[in-house]
């Protein structure tokens, strides 16, 4: 086995690819797009476990230079009140584009290929190998594919024609970077507030910048047509009337925000019965979507590459090496997905669900305080030993 063909440069892609070639693979990475991302999305959070998986293919000191240490979390629900506080040790936000630039660029550094406007159509897996093949009609040889092409994975529905299709979560999403304004709260806390209209958070990250996001609840699914068609002023202006009212400082954000990037819908995939076929297989969003309330998404794509890496770094027999890959990560994943499910429902609760969260949230938050965050150790402590060999 010599050669990985990696479909997708998003973020889980160059991470899978230099795992690979840690475990001492060859591997180019194929992206559908002509153009990078540099650029493009606001920001988020890498947990603990996250920047633990990272460390274990020595990227952790490429993320410290990132963003911003994110200590931790204060809830509020729609008057102010203050329902919890969950510490967040170890967390960093960092915006998209710089963590997808320094991964990228790590990767080019470590010897990968990087190849744009290569949209995968098909693939063939034979008896030693697998062939890519794409729109522009080339075709690709490898020793195995993977799939790190996310929410719409073509290469999850080349596994698997009948692999379940996205699950809409009636929320959009919304963020963007205030600059010039000067806020008391505490620097490094993300301060989050269950608005009468909207889910609104905001973190101080500087003497005058101010990083934040929102939920607008989105009951019907839009199409990619029609949520192209609100523009900026629509969507400031949306934004305006879903938190106008609420006692946070949304109004003074987004007056300092030159732009707001609006509109992408939320999905998550909570259970995907195939993951790997003959040479092929999937990881990250391709093969578990969490919604993004969850705060895990990059975190669950680092820790599968550098699984997947140690899988077949370890079990000469490639299917046997992805096998054992599920049966490290499937249950872990699946229980993460379910986790951001529930804390994306309590962000569109009605009159009763607001009732119960408003009562049941600083019950939680007092237990975990009382355990010493046991409760969430399974999640945040979880650590992946490089240099440990898989046992089959």
């Amino acid at each position: 086995m010599t050669k990985a063909v990696v479909i997708g440069a998003g973020l889980a892609g160059p991470v899978a690819a230099m795992a690979l070639i840690r475990a001492g693979v060859d591997a180019a990475v194929h992206e559908a797009y002509e153009q990078d991302a540099v650029g493009v999305g606001a920001f988020l959070t890498l947990s603990v476990n996250g920047l633990d998986a990272l460390r274990a293919i020595g990227l952790d000191g490429l993320v410290a230079g990132l963003g911003h240490p994110t200590s931790r979390m204060v809830m509020r629900n729609h008057r102010g009140r203050r329902l919890a506080e969950f510490p967040a040790p170890g967390a960093r936000t960092v915006g998209r584009s710089d963590l997808y630039r320094a991964l990228r660029d790590e990767a080019l550094r470590r010897g990968v290929e990087f190849v744009h406007g290569a949209r995968l159509v098909d693939a063939e897996a034979h008896e030693n190998g697998v062939t890519a093949r794409f729109a522009d009609g080339r075709s690709v040889p490898g020793d195995l594919l993977v799939g790190a092409d996310g929410l719409r994975s073509r290469v999850r529905t080349l596994i698997d024609p009948a692999a379940p299709a996205p699950r809409y979560v009636p929320l959009l999403n919304a963020g963007g970077f205030a600059r010039g304004l000067r806020l008391p709260d505490e620097r490094g806390t993300m301060q989050m507030m269950f608005g009468r209209r909207c889910f609104f958070c905001w973190i101080v990250v500087g003497r005058d910048e101010v990083w934040w996001f929102a939920n607008p609840p989105q009951p019907l699914e839009l199409s990619r047509e029609q949520l192209a068609a609100i523009g900026p002023d629509e969507a400031r202006a949306r934004l305006r009337a879903l938190l106008d009212g609420d006692p946070s400082p949304a109004s003074a954000i987004l007056d300092h925000t030159t732009r707001i990037e609006y509109g992408w819908p939320t999905y998550d995939l909570p259970s995907v019965p195939v993951w790997h076929r003959a040479r092929m297989i999937v990881l990250g969003d391709a093969a578990h979507t969490a919604a993004p309330s969850s705060g895990q998404g990059a975190a669950m794509a680092f820790e599968d590459a550098v699984q997947l890496a140690r899988c077949l770094r370890d079990v000469p027999d490639v299917p046997a090496a992805f096998a054992a890959y599920e049966r490290l990560r499937r249950a872990r994943v699946e229980r993460v997905v379910a986790q951001g499910r529930r804390t994306s429902t309590v962000k569109v609760a009605g009159p009763v669900g607001r009732l119960a969260r408003d009562l049941g949230m600083p019950l939680v938050a007092r237990l975990m305080a009382r355990d010493d965050g046991a409760a969430q150790s399974w999640l945040f402590d979880h650590h992946i030993d490089w240099a440990e060999r898989v046992q089959v």
